[in-house]
């Protein structure tokens, strides 16, 4: 068995967890006193206003300190998604409780509107005209029936040759559709998905879709009490399985032989191994820069305006809408999530920063969040690994990017397994370990967690 130690954001405590269930000995280690770096839940208020280097304490207005609970970096999980399959399959689900986010919203023109994902919703939506209605309803019929093992439901379009333009064009559908379907129902970043194969975008559909399905509301999870459960709950499973967590362990070395990890040194020990995985703050000399993310945590008294009040959404605002080249993202939780004082409100716009002052790229966010009652802003370095592990066995994750849902992260949970074990991560496979470890009779659901 391999020894590997583990330097860590919530990409690695996840990693971790599913490691020690397939035998692996596992060290994690962790530079701060806190469990999920820079993907931690700050609590209580008084350490962020310290973290954000704010003048004073928090006002009495804010309510106790001790009842907030604030993400660093916010994200919702897809219902029918990647991590929720991976905390069903390693059972983590058993350490948390979730609650579902309550609407989806698109921008558009200066004002939001609730994403229509369903047929009954798109002949109700106010985004369009009375035929486009109809058009993008026989769209989404489309989508739901297509089947690669039926060529009936195909009507011509070629899963890998047929873009998604063509496939817009099919239904005749305008510019204002084309970016809510792309941007908020398949979550794209940006439009270079429309010269690529349709596939993609019809699965991205499906999954949008599928998500909803299964509680009502939006297709989004988000657990009680902030994302700081999530590291934890990886971190306990880790340790089920013989795994050892170490908090406040300073890193001071990597140590390296004939060009391959061999441990790593904290406190003049070394902790031997044959892998390493880390994120790009551990080891900056084997990553480059690719960007960076503009962040802005709002407290408010009050939901977002023309959501139907409800204590939590997410909106997104299509590229195309501002005149810039990436979306921009805000999500909003609340007292109801036992992240925030009774009463009080949570929003957190995000984007890629394509300017010289981006907390201005942000103010059409800013804008709907309005009156707000404090703000932290942050603007974070993105990274990407040159070295991708094969010589030297030291696996790097990327830098979390902007977006509100965990997809992207898991794409690179499952690229970092792959360079590390040499094989495809494989749901099919860990469900099978899973049944091997807990019996097939255990319930793959979500309900006696999931908080109304």
């Amino acid at each position: 068995m391999c020894l590997l130690c583990f330097s860590v954001v919530l990409f690695e405590c996840i990693l971790s967890g599913i490691m020690s269930v397939k035998g692996k000995k596992v060290l994690h280690m962790d530079r701060n006193s806190y469990y999920g770096a820079e993907s931690a839940s700050i609590t209580p208020l008084e350490d962020l206003y310290k973290r954000f280097s704010l003048p004073g304490k928090p006002p009495e207005s804010m309510g106790r300190g001790r009842d907030w609970s604030v993400d660093l970096i916010p994200k919702f999980l897809m219902a029918n998604g990647q991590l929720v399959r991976m905390l069903l399959i390693t059972q983590v689900t058993r350490y948390l409780d979730f609650k579902v986010i309550e609407g989806s919203f698109v921008y558009k023109k200066g004002a939001i509107y609730k994403v229509p994902v369903t047929e009954t919703e798109a002949l109700a939506s106010s985004l369009m005209g009375i035929f486009e209605k109809r058009r993008f309803r026989n769209f989404l019929i489309f989508v739901a029936n297509y089947d690669l093992n039926d060529p009936k439901t195909m009507e011509g379009v070629d899963p890998n040759k047929s873009t998604m333009r063509d496939l817009y064009k099919k239904f005749s559908l305008g510019q204002d559709v084309m970016d809510f379907t792309g941007h908020a129902l398949a979550l794209y970043r940006t439009d270079d998905y429309l010269d690529q194969p349709c596939i993609n975008t019809i699965n991205r559909i499906k999954l949008y879709s599928e998500s909803l399905a299964r509680y009502g509301k939006s297709p989004y999870l988000y657990p009680l009490y902030g994302l700081g459960e999530l590291p934890q709950g990886f971190a306990r499973l880790s340790a089920i399985y013989g795994g050892t967590y170490m908090l406040n362990k300073p890193i001071e070395e990597i140590v390296m032989e004939n060009g391959k990890v061999v441990g790593v040194k904290s406190e003049g020990e070394i902790a031997r191994c044959k892998q390493l995985i880390c994120d790009p703050s551990y080891i900056m000399d084997r990553v480059s820069k690719v960007g960076q993310v503009v962040r802005i945590i709002c407290v408010m008294s009050h939901p977002i305006k023309n959501t139907g009040d409800v204590n939590s959404c997410q909106i997104i605002i299509p590229q195309i809408q501002v005149n810039r080249k990436h979306d921009i993202y805000v999500c909003m939780i609340s007292s109801a999530h036992n992240v925030a004082a009774q009463g009080k409100y949570v929003a957190i716009a995000s984007s890629v920063v394509e300017t010289n002052d981006p907390e201005k790229e942000l103010k059409p966010a800013l804008d709907l969040l309005e009156p707000i009652e404090q703000k932290f802003v942050s603007i974070s370095d993105q990274y990407a690994p040159t070295d991708m592990g094969k010589d030297s066995q030291i696996f790097i994750s990327r830098t979390y990017d902007a977006t509100t849902h965990f997809e992207t992260t898991c794409d690179d949970i499952k690229d970092i397994y792959e360079r590390a074990m040499g094989t495809e991560f494989d749901f099919a496979e860990m469900e099978r370990t899973k049944n091997d470890i807990f019996g097939d009779d255990f319930c793959g659901q979500l309900p006696h967690q999931l908080k109304k």
